[in-house]
């Protein structure tokens, strides 16, 4: 089961990621947060957001 991780990065900001089931990164935050409650929202927006999330073909 994929899985999302919060730690800290080297300059002590918050980041998320997230790992699927063959522990492969397939999504990060892609910014630091200076507060945690911050990155766990944001961990929260992408959970709620992305089930509904449709696929656009830029091919």
């Amino acid at each position: 089961m994929a899985k999302f991780q919060l730690f800290k990065d080297r300059a002590g900001e918050y980041r998320w990621r997230l790992r699927a089931d063959n522990y492969e990164i397939i999504a990060d935050s892609a910014e630091g947060y200076k507060n945690k409650s911050d990155c766990k929202h944001g961990i929260e927006l992408v959970k709620s957001l992305a089930p509904d999330a449709e696929v656009e073909d830029q091919t």
